[in-house]
């Protein structure tokens, strides 16, 4: 068994951006473990341009993006195993991985999770019809046609508004398809606003907003899909039903940090987000072991997965350096409107300066407040012309309220009206 410092699971943007962060805090000890052929995890699918504009101010491809991210590692000599699947954690912070080597097993001061997400399958919606030929996740058909060079398909339908679904739509019509419609089960799309625009507004894609598929049309290859209207309570209307032709239908329907490490590890996991609840350091209630990226809570921006990660390297590394929990935590969560914050734990004695804490919420707000409690108490009004739930939101707690408000034990973000 071999010791290593701090082991990073997952070679994508968030383990690139925690290694090289933990390096550069003097951690020499690193290890990488990916289990794709290259580094770079889901970006090096992602060909279309947007990335860097908050890291780099310059707009890359997710190829671009990553590959900055990998020159660093490189450069830093920070050493990785590719083709390296783990197979286990434990809390004692054990790692047992296979590759073509053989089994190798690492015992780490502290281990960081960037594992990522996947996408919700098919499965998971319970769409109704003969299971043909056709379709297929977004991102399945995103690397298909980035990566492999083949065609799904050339009448394509898409269910879900999320960021993949977007720009599968306008990347299936760049290469000739005919994109017919985008259904969105809620009121409003999932992705961000800019891809809305940028994805289906300039090509002319309908977006169809409170649909959904109800019917799949087919034998042996999809020939259509039935799609209805759906009332407040997300159940199809009568009568409203309408049949789109089509050879293929992607499925955009949400994405699922990749967890099954940490519930080995007893990982304490969030109900509403599906990835660890940590403190304001990214640490999991297993200490040493810390959380970032998609893994933790799916993100918008890469350049906020970026972000965070180099947090979770610098609190690892600083953990390595002996600095263990200590104190009491106040809890963080969110209500009215809020549907969950990271972190979920405050440590004030760990707070330099101060805190971000990042919350998504559950549907559209226009002009309201975003109101920061400490207990019953607010402390903390900002105006917001809009919120979605497309877009993480973020308020900044500083160490001077902290310490004004020191026998705090919880801290409540809601939305509010005034």
């Amino acid at each position: 068994m071999k010791d290593i410092d701090i082991v990073i699971i997952g070679g994508g943007p968030a383990g690139l951006a925690a290694s090289i962060a933990a390096k550069d805090e003097g951690i020499e000890n690193i290890l990488i473990l990916e289990r794709e052929a290259q580094l770079g995890g889901i970006l090096n699918q992602c060909i279309h341009n947007g990335f860097g504009l908050h890291t780099f101010k310059e707009e890359l491809t997710g190829p671009e993006y990553a590959s900055r991210f990998i020159d660093k590692v490189n450069d830093h000599k920070i050493p990785y195993l590719l083709n390296t699947t783990v197979l286990e954690i434990t809390k004692d912070k054990i790692i047992t991985a296979v590759n073509e080597d053989g089994i190798i097993e690492l015992r780490a001061k502290a281990i960081i999770l960037a594992m990522g997400c996947r996408e919700r399958p098919r499965g998971a919606i319970n769409i109704p019809g003969s299971r043909c030929a056709g379709i297929l996740t977004a991102g399945a058909a995103q690397k298909f046609v980035n990566i492999e060079g083949y065609m799904p398909g050339k009448e394509v339908v898409i269910l879900g508004s999320g960021d993949i679904g977007l720009i599968m739509a306008r990347r299936m019509t760049f290469e000739g398809a005919n994109v017919k419609a985008v259904v969105e089960l809620l009121p409003y799309s999932s992705g961000l606003k800019r891809n809305v625009v940028q994805c289906l507004d300039d090509y002319n894609i309908p977006l169809k907003l409170s649909h959904t598929i109800i019917n799949i049309k087919g034998k042996d290859r999809l020939e259509g899909v039935v799609i209805s209207k759906v009332d407040e309570n997300k159940q199809p209307i009568k009568g409203t039903e309408e049949l789109i032709s089509c050879d293929t239908l992607l499925l955009s329907v949400g994405l699922v940090p990749e967890n099954e490490l940490s519930k080995n590890a007893e990982v304490n996991l969030s109900p509403v987000t599906g990835g660890a609840i940590v403190n304001e350091s990214l640490e999991t209630n297993i200490e040493g072991v810390f959380a970032c990226g998609n893994v933790l809570h799916v993100h918008d921006l890469v350049d906020n997965v970026s972000l965070e990660s180099s947090n979770a390297g610098r609190c690892a590394a600083s953990y390595v350096k002996d600095d263990k929990r200590s104190g009491e935590y106040i809890k963080v969560s969110g209500a009215q409107g809020v549907r969950y914050t990271v972190p979920s734990l405050i440590n004030s004695s760990k707070v330099n300066n101060s805190t971000t804490i990042r919350f998504r919420v559950g549907e559209v707000f226009k002009e309201n407040y975003v109101s920061l409690y400490f207990d019953h108490t607010r402390v903390m009004l900002v105006k917001k012309k809009i919120l979605s739930p497309g877009e993480m939101e973020e308020i900044k707690v500083t160490k001077v309220l902290l310490n004004k408000y020191s026998n705090c034990k919880e801290i409540t973000i809601k939305i509010e009206k005034e």
